[in-house]
């Protein structure tokens, strides 16, 4: 199994034989709603991966129709054939973008693509009724499981139907909205996560070297840091291993027999 790092949200994820793109945002700018003044960022470095240069992608997996996560520009580059599984939100976009192979999924709805399983597990409420996804994908072979949430995690029910996992990629550093209040997790609910799934590796999302401006940006609050999460950790005394990839990094992880 095999995880590599493009910026912010965007990752690849070699597993049970196919390789899924997560959330790409891979060409400038990413704009909120359509509107520069509320919120734009650009890469301050290109991204490791453009449209043309990605390997050959088996499923792209998308957990919010909202931009950071849904974003039309990189999606209208890519090959529209390409199977998708996406939120119920992020569904209608890559309908109207004119995808032909689209899974919707509400939460623990599941879909299966040759040896892998991809569960939909409830992530944040973007507005009231709106729950997005998060999602487990699990080698249905090895055994082998990835847990990725980009913002928050329901706070009971993941454990009894989740377990254990080998790798949780979840935020690490909080942001408080105004109006909204804390809608990505920083290091307390990571930690809290982290000692509910107890996974082997623990790998931040939400993460990107970017440049913001706008209205929003500015009334943001940041919560945490890697260091002050890497502390938690290892005063939790879980085996839990933090890794921080750079953009382009791969990391590799090894199989762990589940018998």
């Amino acid at each position: 199994m095999k995880l590599t790092r493009i910026d912010l949200n965007s990752w690849i994820l070699q597993i049970a034989n196919q390789t899924v793109l997560i959330d790409p945002w891979l060409v400038d700018p990413l704009v909120f709603y359509g509107q520069p003044w509320l919120f734009s960022a650009y890469h301050v470095q290109p991204p490791a991966f453009t449209p043309a240069t990605l390997p050959p992608i088996d499923l792209i997996l998308i957990t919010q129709g909202l931009d950071d996560h849904c974003h039309k520009p990189t999606l209208k580059q890519l090959d529209r054939n390409i199977p998708a599984v996406a939120s119920p939100t992020a569904t209608k976009v890559l309908s109207s973008l004119g995808y032909t192979h689209i899974t919707s999924l509400s939460n623990w709805q599941e879909f299966i693509q040759d040896k892998l399983q991809i569960t939909a597990v409830p992530g944040a409420e973007i507005q009231p009724g709106q729950v997005e996804n998060g999602y487990l994908l699990k080698n249905l072979t090895s055994g082998d499981t990835v847990y990725y949430e980009p913002h928050l995690y329901p706070s009971k029910g993941i454990e009894e139907r989740l377990g254990k996992v080998d790798v949780a990629i979840a935020p690490i550093i909080g942001q408080i909205f105004p109006l909204l209040g804390q809608i990505i997790m920083g290091p307390t609910e990571a930690l809290n996560l982290a000692q509910t799934l107890k996974p082997r590796y623990f790998v931040p999302t939400a993460l990107g070297d970017i440049r913001a401006s706008g209205i929003l940006p500015m009334l943001i609050k940041t919560v945490g840091s890697i260091e002050e999460f890497r502390d938690r950790l290892v005063a939790s005394k879980l085996p839990t291993e933090l890794l921080t990839p750079a953009p382009g990094e791969t990391l590799e992880f090894s199989p762990v027999n589940k018998t």
